[in-house]
C-alpha cells in the first residue's frame, strides 16, 4: 500500500511540473493592442523606398578557393583548369557556398541580379539554387536567419529580401545561389543608407569537396547544405567545392585541388563513385593531396545511408559496396606512417531508427544536412586542434 501511495505521489508531482499540453492562453489588454498597432502602422521602411546598390564582389566574398577568377562569383577559373565535362564546367562557374559578409543601418535589404547559365529542379526549392539566405548576428554574436527569397523565372527585379527592420547596425551574411552562374548581384540599401565590408567572421580555411550533399541538393535554402550549417556552427571559413553528381576524385579536380591554399580538406569522396571507382582512384587521389598539401590533415567521410537503399536489394548492394570498400581501403591505409595525416570518419544525416529525413530517397532534408552537420563537428574539430587549428 505505501508502495503505491509513493507512486501516487510521485505522479502528481511529474504531473503538476509539466508544462501544460493544451489550453495555453493568456489575455492582453486593449493598450497592448494599440502599441502593436502603432507599429503596423508606421513601417520604418515606407512604400516607395528607394535603393542605392552595391556590386557583392566590391564589398567582397567569403569562401573562394581563388579570388583571381575573371568572373568573382566562379569558383574555379574553368578556361585555366581543363578535362571537366559541360556539367561539370557549368557547376564550377556556381556560386555555392559563396558569401557576402557586410554591415548596414538600413532598415531594408534587397538584390538585383544579371543571370548568366541557368538551372531547374524538382529535389531543390527555387531558394537554394536560384535565391539568397541571409543572416543577420543578433545580440549574443549569434548568426539568426533573416530573410530568404528567390526572384521570380531568374528576373532581374529588385528582390526585396526583408524590411521594416529596427534602425542601427546590422552585421549581416548573405548566401549565394547554390546552382546558378551569376554575372552580377548587386546588394540593395534604402537610399541615405550606409554598406561597407564586414571583417571576416570566420576563421582558418577548411576546404569542403564532394558531391550533391556538399553542394546542398534538396535544401530550401543556399545556408542549409551541411558545410555551411557546420561553418556557422564552428565559426570555420569553408571553401566549398560540391560537385552535384560528379565528385569521384577524378585527376582534374586533383589539380584545383592541389592549388588551393587551405589549412585543412574535407572530402566526401565516396557518395558519386561505385565501389570498383573507390578502389581504382582512392590511392592515386590520396597520393596526390599528401604531396600537394604535407603536413595538413585530410579529412575523408563515409557516404551517407540513403533512404532509396530501404526496399530495394540491388541499390541496397550498391550502396553497401561502395562503403564496404571505403572502409576496407582505409582500414588498410591508414597503416602506413606516409598517411599519418589522412583521417576516415564516420557521419550520419538520420536519427536511429527514424527515416523521415530523405526528400528523394538521396539527398536530406534541411534538419537531415543538420544531423549530418552535428555528426562530424566533434571529429573534425579534434582532428583539427591537432594542427593548432583552432
Amino acid at each position: 500500500m505505501k508502495r503505491v501511495i509513493f507512486a501516487a505521489t510521485v505522479l502528481v508531482m511529474v504531473c503538476s511540473c509539466s508544462p501544460k499540453l493544451y489550453n495555453v492562453t493568456k489575455s492582453f489588454d486593449d493598450k497592448h493592442f494599440e502599441k502593436l498597432q502603432a507599429i503596423i502602422d508606421n513601417p520604418t521602411t515606407p512604400k516607395g523606398t528607394s535603393y542605392s546598390f552595391t556590386e557583392a564582389s566590391d564589398i567582397g566574398l567569403c569562401g573562394k578557393m581563388f579570388y583571381d577568377t575573371p568572373n568573382p562569383y566562379h569558383r574555379v577559373d574553368t578556361v585555366k583548369y581543363k578535362g571537366m565535362t559541360k556539367g561539370e564546367n557549368f557547376q564550377a562557374r556556381c556560386s555555392a557556398g559563396l558569401t557576402v559578409m557586410f554591415s548596414t543601418n538600413s532598415s531594408s535589404i534587397s538584390v538585383k541580379t544579371k543571370w548568366g547559365q541557368q538551372y531547374y529542379s524538382v529535389a531543390t526549392m527555387p531558394i537554394a539554387y536560384s535565391g539568397y539566405d541571409l543572416y543577420i548576428k543578433n545580440k549574443k554574436g549569434e548568426w539568426v536567419w533573416a530573410a530568404s527569397g528567390a526572384p521570380k523565372n531568374y528576373g532581374e527585379d529588385n528582390l526585396v529580401l526583408i524590411k521594416d527592420m529596427a534602425p542601427g547596425d546590422k552585421e549581416c551574411l548573405l548566401y549565394l545561389p547554390i546552382y546558378s552562374e551569376i554575372l552580377s548581384c548587386k546588394i540593395g540599401v534604402t537610399v541615405g543608407s550606409y554598406i561597407k565590408k564586414l571583417d571576416n567572421q570566420f576563421r582558418n580555411k577548411i576546404v569542403f569537396h564532394g558531391s550533391s550533399y556538399t553542394h546542398g541538393i534538396s535544401t530550401s535554402r543556399p545556408g542549409m547544405s551541411y558545410p555551411m550549417q557546420f561553418m556557422r556552427h564552428t565559426g570555420m571559413q569553408v571553401l566549398g567545392f560540391g560537385m552535384s553528381g560528379n565528385c569521384k576524385m577524378q585527376p582534374y579536380f586533383a589539380a584545383v585541388l592541389e592549388n588551393v591554399d587551405a589549412d585543412a580538406y574535407v572530402f566526401d569522396a565516396f557518395s558519386n563513385p561505385d565501389y570498383k571507382m573507390i578502389k581504382e582512384r582512392l590511392q592515386p587521389f590520396i597520393d596526390r593531396m599528401v604531396a600537394a598539401h604535407p603536413g595538413k590533415p585530410l579529412i575523408f567521410q563515409q557516404t551517407i545511408r540513403r533512404e532509396a537503399r530501404n526496399f530495394s536489394l540491388t541499390y541496397d548492394a550498391k550502396e553497401q559496396a561502395k562503403q564496404d570498400m571505403a572502409s576496407t581501403l582505409f582500414d588498410q591505409l591508414l597503416k602506413d606512417p606516409k598517411y599519418a595525416d589522412v583521417y576516415f570518419i564516420q557521419t550520419c544525416a538520420c536519427e536511429k531508427d527514424n527515416h523521415e529525413y530523405s526528400v528523394d530517397g538521396t539527398h536530406p532534408d534541411d534538419h537531415g544536412y543538420y544531423l549530418w552537420s552535428k555528426s562530424i563537428e566533434k571529429p573534425i574539430l579534434a582532428i583539427l586542434a591537432k594542427y593548432g587549428i583552432k
